[in-house]
Parts: structure tokens; C-alpha cells; sequence
């Protein structure tokens, strides 16, 4: 393989490793649930959370980092918004994983038949 496509994978399997790092954490599935609803500024999205504004913003940074968000600056105010993108790739990820899995539990079931002549 080609040195620039073993960058590729490895790029692309560190992007895969920071989105499902992100989305390991229930506060920031959370965030994620309600940018799906629309942009919010930070104190937005801070509010429904009993956690101080600092934490909330390592948060964000963590989905920023993951190319999960997107964050623009007004004065003061900072606006995010949700970026799909990287959602897509892990959907695609899982997808595959799940037909490989499915396949190979349907071996595994139809190896079990064949070997105990139906019995359970």
C-alpha cells in the first residue's frame, strides 16, 4: 500500500477515534441532540446542565476537536452549530461493522443447526 494512502487510513481511523470519543460522554450526546435542533449560543447550551460554564466549554471543545461542531465568535458571544460530516463517517463505520457481524452470526447459527440437528 501506498505510503499517502496508509496516511489516509490513519487519518481517517483518528478522525473515527475522536468522534466515538466524543460521543462516549452523555452530556455531549446531549449538545449533539440539541444542535441537531438548530445553532445555540454556549449559555444555551450550558443551561440545561448543573455544571459551571468552563466545564461546559471543554465539552464543546472536545466535539469542536472531533469536527463535531462548529463554533463562531460574536464579540463575547460564541454560536455553535452542529457539523454532520463526521457523523456520517461513524454511521458508515458502524453500518459495516453490523453487516459483518451479521453475517457471521448467521454462520454461527447455521453451523449450531447443522451440528446439533436443530436441538437447543
Amino acid at each position: 500500500m501506498p505510503a499517502s494512502a496508509k496516511k489516509r487510513l490513519e487519518a481517517e481511523a483518528t478522525r473515527l477515534d475522536q468522534v466515538f470519543g466524543a460521543l462516549s460522554d452523555r452530556t455531549r450526546r446531549t449538545i449533539l441532540e440539541r444542535l441537531a435542533r438548530g445553532p445555540a449560543k454556549v449559555s444555551e447550551l450550558a443551561e440545561p446542565f448543573a455544571m459551571s460554564l468552563p466545564a461546559v466549554s471543554r465539552h464543546l471543545k472536545v466535539l469542536e476537536q472531533a469536527g463535531l461542531i462548529e463554533r463562531s465568535v460574536d464579540g463575547r458571544v460564541h454560536h455553535c452549530t452542529l457539523a454532520a460530516a463526521p457523523l456520517e463517517d461513524a454511521a458508515r463505520w458502524v453500518t459495516a461493522q453490523r453487516g459483518f457481524w451479521e453475517s457471521s452470526l448467521k454462520s454461527l447459527a447455521r453451523y449450531m443447526e447443522r451440528e446439533t440437528g436443530g436441538r437447543r
